[in-house]
């Protein structure tokens, strides 16, 4: 027994001693993985135990099938970024649109798998938007994915709706001076539920989700309690932006991930000048419009802190914490020591880092990367400082890039055959029909047998 005993304590000694070579020659990040494992947290372990079972028994692996449904104005970028890096760091495929569909799933329609570029098959992570439909997302995804998604406080979120869209939605540019107030006053003066882009002005959340934003007034509360209970089964996790530290630290354990894993700047943000306060009486107005919307965020908002509280908020607390001082860490390390600051596209010199800007009304802001920061100084890969700041549209071109070369040198003869296809099915401005199915969309059920289960979607 004793002879177990050392061999043991010289076994462990022995992998903290490899442990802190590892992370010396990693990126520095020592002071704070270790204090990660001193927290003593349930489940937090710093990344190098991740792997070894004699550490803590048999700790999950890393999760990497992921479908994180993408809302509009919810901090939903800023997530979608810490997907498609920890997608380029793991070798794993992210579904991307049919160029036809551009960076989203030919939104505002229901999705299908017809809209996923087939060298973007079969994929481990879904991220862009689209508007959901439980059956065809799970006919593309593996069994085990992990559904996800993101919900905003009403009011601030239709609030940035209505300043984003202000120039596309109809709804929102027949309204006299671009008053939110006047429109909230008589929002049936303004509003057709069956012009393009009306979803923007109405219930957005829920049509994400694939629900109907038009329901009857008096069908409302009844929908709206029925739909969040099919969002629950649906998603392991909704995440809200207005905690949204605290939701990283519930997805990372969700996932299995590292604290790295989880880092972030925020991304695609209005300037000041482009947000309006609400006072309570619009706050009431714009839960009343959004009425499912209201909903949804009040039983997803109980619903995070149910599971915070089970965690220990004092152990979320410490996360939080141990999360920002990294985040800041890894940022400094960009930015040449300092945290960086927010630019307008016009003052951004890289093309890839300017954010789109929806209307000369609304300004998005990003960030540059200063020129004087070389690697050796900072002890970051230029490139991983580069993804942490890029805006959605450049990303998602430039993983369709390198994913399709990846897959031509995987399958020639039938990335060439599929490259005909699309240029005979996908030409002009419509997205590809349901008889247009590029070969290669059904995902991992390729790899096998087919699925034929088909789920109800939650737009039913």
């Amino acid at each position: 027994m004793r002879g177990e005993m050392s061999q043991k304590k010289i076994f462990l000694v022995l992998v903290a001693i490899s442990t802190v070579s590892f992370l010396l020659h990693h990126g520095g990040h020592l002071s704070w993985t270790i204090e990660a494992f001193r927290l003593g947290c349930p489940s937090l372990r710093p990344s190098f135990f991740q792997d070894s079972s004699a550490i803590s028994g048999s700790p999950r692996p890393r999760h990497t099938s992921v479908a994180f449904l993408k809302t509009h104005k919810t901090a939903s970028t800023t997530v979608q970024n810490i997907l498609f890096r920890f997608a380029e760091r793991n070798n794993l495929t992210v579904a991307l649109p049919v160029t036809t569909c551009d960076h989203q799933f030919c939104y505002p329609r229901l999705f299908s798998s017809h809209f996923v570029h087939p060298h973007t098959t079969p994929p481990d992570i879904i991220t862009n938007h689209l508007r959901f439909s439980r059956s065809e997302v799970h006919r593309l995804m593996p069994n085990d994915t992990i559904y996800i998604t993101i919900l905003r406080e009403p009011g601030a979120m239709f609030e940035s709706l209505f300043s984003y869209y202000n120039q596309y939605c109809q709804s929102f540019k027949r309204v006299p001076n671009g008053s939110l107030e006047a429109f909230l006053d008589q929002p049936w003066s303004y509003y057709r539920p069956e012009e393009k882009d009306s979803m923007y002005a109405r219930n957005t959340l829920t049509f994400d989700l694939g629900g109907d934003k038009d329901r009857p007034r008096a069908d409302v509360a009844t929908y709206a309690k029925r739909f969040a209970a099919e969002v629950e089964r649906t998603f392991s996790l909704v995440m809200i932006a207005e905690y949204f530290d605290e939701s990283l630290v519930l997805l990372r354990r969700l996932l299995s991930w590292d604290l790295e894993d989880v880092l972030y700047v925020k991304l695609n943000m209005r300037i000041p000048s482009s947000k309006s306060s609400l006072s309570d009486e619009l706050t009431t107005k714009i839960r009343a419009w959004n009425a499912i919307d209201a909903v949804l965020y009040d039983h997803f908002n109980a619903s995070l802190w149910r599971q915070l509280n089970a965690l220990g908020l004092a152990c979320v607390a410490r996360e939080v914490q141990l999360l920002r001082r990294a985040r800041d860490q890894l940022v400094r390390g960009c930015f040449g020591g300092r945290m960086p600051q927010l630019r307008s596209a016009a003052q951004i010199t890289n093309k890839d880092l300017r954010p789109w800007q929806p209307s000369a009304k609304v300004g998005i802001v990003g960030y540059d990367l200063p020129t004087n920061v070389s690697k050796k100084s900072s002890g970051l890969p230029q490139d991983m400082c580069l993804k942490l700041i890029m805006p959605e549209v450049q990303y998602t071109r430039l993983l369709l890039r390198s994913q399709s070369v990846r897959y031509r040198n995987r399958f020639p003869l039938r990335s060439s055959q599929q490259t005909l296809k699309l240029s005979g099915q996908h030409r002009g401005p419509s997205a590809p029909s349901s008889t247009q199915r590029p070969s290669g969309t059904l995902g991992r059920s390729t790899r096998g047998t087919l699925r034929f289960s088909q789920r109800q979607s939650l737009s039913n």
